[in-house]
């Protein structure tokens, strides 16, 4: 480990520091947005996790709007599902990457044993024959869905969503690489085919490294990603496990590829990319989706931002405090609101269902600097208007800087 002297930053530094590697110190472009920026963005962040809640956006969807503003979606879309410049695979939790890092991520493709989910392993005990069966479908008819294997009553798995045993055998050769997503339909439904068939020829070609070079290389990158990290977001960014992602951090400091830093009251030991920028000021305005990989570690948010956020998809709708599918909301260098967003798809409404702002925040200026992102977001997403709930103390403030009448909420 090095033995460098560990640099003191100020908390707001560090704030900013991890802002602009996440790519909020740079100005939303002033023209259009497109395939570009987008691969730009893609290899910046590394990592764009994806979630199936479609209540406000499909997640994927929305860092890019976040950092770039309103962007055609159908041109992230063409990134993934016809240029496979980027591709889908279990990183931090199913995300979709940059295909250079495909091969950094076989070792745990040929580990798959050790980190698949039980009913894939127990798939191979109970059904020998069925996975190769599956594979050899994929090999003769070309692409197909899970839904495609599905024969008969709907088989209960207990597990994983509930899966049954035709997915069950696509996710395991998703995990192995056998095969791959060559796209996701507009139900969300993801289309496995050969990752020979789907893959870039110089992706396919570029020699497997040693695990212990590949989770360096993952480490680096997350480190890149951060900005500046603790070991714990260090390893979290691509789900590494703690010895092989301490050994990693320990060879990037002695090559001095990573830097000691102590941080102003983080209370951990931390590293710094020596890449990384410095801004004075940061001057974002952000909805940010829940799985933002801004915000995906909660304790580093906590850390960084003094910002406690906990997703309340799954608590009981009379138990939540902030909302269904909550949105921190980023001004400046500052975490100061949170809403709870829906697109009402039907009604043409982007509908804020609740707004709360943080201690201490100036509720007029907080408000009118979220009601020219949620009127940026409705247009984006081809929505004519936006409704603020009586619900949350910035509610009023916000309906007053958006023009809209405060609409009571059932429940």
């Amino acid at each position: 480990m090095s033995a460098a002297r560990p640099e003191r930053l100020p908390a707001g530094l560090a704030r900013r520091i991890a802002l602009a590697a996440q790519g909020f110190a740079d100005p939303r472009p002033s023209g259009a947005v497109g395939v570009r920026q987008l691969r730009r963005l893609v290899d910046r962040l590394a990592v764009v996790q994806i979630d199936s809640v479609n209540v406000l956006s499909r997640s994927h969807y929305l860092p890019a709007f976040s950092r770039l503003g309103a962007y055609p979606r159908a041109a992230l879309d063409d990134l993934t599902a016809r240029r496979h410049a980027v591709f889908e695979y279990w990183a931090h939790e199913a995300s979709f990457l940059p295909v250079h890092l495909e091969p950094h991520l076989r070792w745990r493709m040929a580990a798959a044993e050790q980190f698949a989910w039980g009913n894939m392993v127990r798939l191979q005990q109970e059904r020998p024959g069925f996975v190769a069966e599956v594979l050899d479908r994929v090999r003769t008819d070309g692409p197909l869905k899970a839904g495609d294997l599905l024969e008969g009553p709907r088989e209960r798995s207990g597990e994983m969503w509930d899966w049954h045993a035709g997915k069950v055998a696509l996710e395991w050769l998703f995990f192995t690489g056998e095969i791959t997503a060559t796209h996701r339909t507009s139900s969300f439904e993801k289309v496995y085919d050969l990752t020979e068939r789907v893959l870039p020829a110089a992706v396919l070609q570029t020699p497997t490294p040693d695990p212990a070079d590949a989770v360096r290389e993952l480490v680096r990158v997350a480190s890149r990603a951060l900005g500046v990290a603790t070991e714990r977001d260090l390893r979290d960014y691509f789900r590494l496990r703690p010895a092989a992602a301490r050994t990693a951090i320990a060879e990037l400091a002695d090559a001095g590829e990573l830097l000691p830093v102590d941080v102003a009251g983080w209370g951990a030991p931390a590293w710094l990319d020596p890449q990384a920028r410095r801004p004075r000021w940061i001057r974002a305005r952000a909805l940010l989706s829940p799985f933002d990989s801004l915000v995906w570690e909660r304790q580093r948010v906590e850390r960084i931002f003094g910002f406690r956020y906990r997703l309340e998809i799954y608590t009981p709708a009379a138990k939540r405090v902030h909302g269904y599918y909550v949105l921190p909301f980023l001004l400046g260098d500052q975490l100061v609101a949170r809403a709870d967003l829906k697109a009402d798809r039907r009604a043409g409404v982007l509908r804020v269902q609740a707004v709360h702002g943080e201690e201490g925040v100036d509720h007029p200026l907080v408000a009118a600097a979220l009601a020219d992102e949620l009127r940026l977001m409705a247009d984006w997403l081809e929505l004519d208007d936006v409704a603020v709930a009586d619900r949350g103390d910035l509610a009023g403030a916000l309906a007053h800087a958006t023009g809209s009448a405060r609409v009571d909420v059932p429940g």
